[in-house]
């Protein structure tokens, strides 16, 4: 990759992805729709790059996850695993670099990341669409958790996120019970941005990744970052690294833009800069 950012080429579709550069919008469609969308190793190792080009590229300033079908993601698709006997500690080897790291990535990049969510999203399909930075679902979603019904314990930040976005009791009831909610109920929860008419999914999201993309994108990323490390960081530790940012984010053009914007009473036109 070039040290300047990424070029149109990094975005060419991958197997199982449609990526499209739409402006500052990066469009990135989950595209197995036979499967429901079920995430194969190429695709997870697929989204990573496209996670780790878009961070690095200054065109990019928001990115939408969306998905072809009726399906946002019903989670891996264990079919697709050879049936050939692995050494033990296989899974906890492979985790780290695969699931566990692309949804580490979503809640990292230091960019808003929104995904759009109609139809089913299970396992790691749900967790990859709760650790984006806004989750746009359909009335009629459903969000599944089904590890446990199926005899295993929950990856891919499943046992993290939920208690911290809904409490302990609400995340059990989906965790430990595998009861699936709808995007009303989501809604009402807290567990996601917003739910919509299912025909008003897509719109709804890009509209909102597209205002992110119109923001002041360093603050954003800094945002983000304040946040997701507020979570375990001790107060005073907080207050350091929010002095940090804000010496950053006052360095930004941006920033500049924001106070001129200000004085002369005026809409801010951010350049991500």
């Amino acid at each position: 990759m070039e040290p300047n950012g990424a070029h149109e080429a990094d975005y060419e579709d991958r197997p199982g992805l449609r990526i499209v550069l739409d402006g500052a919008v990066l469009s990135v469609t989950l595209d197995r729709p036979e499967r429901r969308n079920a995430l194969t190793d190429e695709m997870v190792y697929g989204l990573l790059s496209i996670l780790e080009c878009a961070n690095q590229d200054e065109r990019v300033r928001a990115i939408l996850l969306d998905s072809a079908g009726d399906d946002f993601c019903t989670g891996f698709d264990l079919g697709r695993r050879s049936g050939a006997k692995e050494r033990v500690g296989a899974t906890q080897r492979r985790l780290p670099a695969h699931a566990h790291g692309l949804v580490s990535r979503v809640t990292t990049v230091q960019l808003p990341v929104v995904a759009a969510v109609r139809g089913y999203a299970a396992g790691v399909g749900l967790h990859v669409a709760l650790a984006a930075d806004f989750c746009v679902a359909a009335d009629d979603a459903r969000l599944w958790e089904p590890f446990v019904q199926r005899g295993f314990t929950p990856d891919s930040g499943g046992t993290w996120l939920l208690p911290r976005l809904v409490g302990v009791a609400r995340a059990k009831r989906m965790l430990m019970l595998g009861e699936p909610i709808d995007g009303i109920t989501a809604a009402d929860w807290g567990l996601i941005h917003a739910s919509v008419p299912a025909p008003d999914v897509t719109a709804q999201a890009r509209g909102l990744a597209a205002r992110l993309a119109d923001g002041p994108t360093v603050t954003l990323g800094l945002v983000k970052n304040l946040v997701r490390e507020g979570l375990a960081d001790d107060f005073d530790s907080h207050l350091a690294r929010e002095a940090l940012s804000l010496e950053l984010s006052s360095r930004s053009d941006d920033f500049k833009e924001g106070m001129a914007a200000l004085a002369q009473k005026r809409a801010a036109e951010f350049t991500g800069r």
